[in-house]
Order: structure tokens, then C-alpha cells, then sequence
């Protein structure tokens, strides 16, 4: 906060929901969470939309943490992941997958 004025949060650009996830897809893919994050909508030209992340994609893990909810993920985009690359697991249709993320700052509203 001294270093730039105001608390820096990261952003990937998505609009999410907290999602239960059925028990055989926590068993199948050896998730530590029994939910996650959907993903309701990408901002275009936004990091997630780079990354490839769509709508109904559900967000299981943030740097090999697990994102158990919204507000999760909310507590992993701290500073120390804007402009850095980080690896955010997601499961995607019926794949579970690991894509490379790289956050920017949370834009400011004024």
C-alpha cells in the first residue's frame, strides 16, 4: 500500500458463482474441494479470455491451493500474482485442466 497508494488486487476478468460439484467428479479427479468456481462470463480481452477460460468452466485451484468458492478466490488474487504468471486448475467440460494465468491489476472504478 505505501509503494503504490492504494491495496493492489489481482484480476483475471470473470464473473463467477460458488458451484457444488457432484461427489464422482471430486473422486475422479482427486479434487481437495467438494466445489469451486463457475465461471458465468469472460470479459473480452481480459486474462481469463487470453487464457482460453469460458463460460461453465468451473475454477478448482489457484497455484496448487485449492478455491473452494468465490470469495476464495477473491483471498488468492493478492498482489504477488499481478503481472506474474501463475497456474489456475480448472475443469472444463469433461477434462480437468491447468492453464497458465497471468493477473493485472484490478482496475479502479471512478
Amino acid at each position: 500500500m505505501l509503494r503504490h497508494g492504494h491495496v493492489r488486487r489481482g484480476y483475471i476478468g470473470v464473473a463467477g458463482q460458488n458451484a457444488t460439484l457432484a461427489r464422482r467428479v471430486v473422486r475422479y479427479f482427486a479434487l481437495p474441494a467438494e466445489s469451486g468456481v463457475r465461471v458465468m462470463s469472460v470479459e473480452t480481452g481480459s486474462p481469463a479470455a487470453e487464457t482460453g477460460l469460458e463460460a461453465g468452466d468451473v475454477i478448482v485451484a489457484w497455484d496448487g491451493k485449492p478455491v473452494s468458492g468465490i470469495d476464495e478466490l477473491h483471498r488468492l488474487l493478492t498482489e504477488q500474482y499481478v503481472g506474474a504468471g501463475v497456474e489456475m486448475t480448472v475443469l472444463h467440460r469433461t477434462q480437468k485442466l491447468a492453464l497458465a494465468i497471468r493477473p493485472t491489476e484490478l482496475p479502479t472504478r471512478g
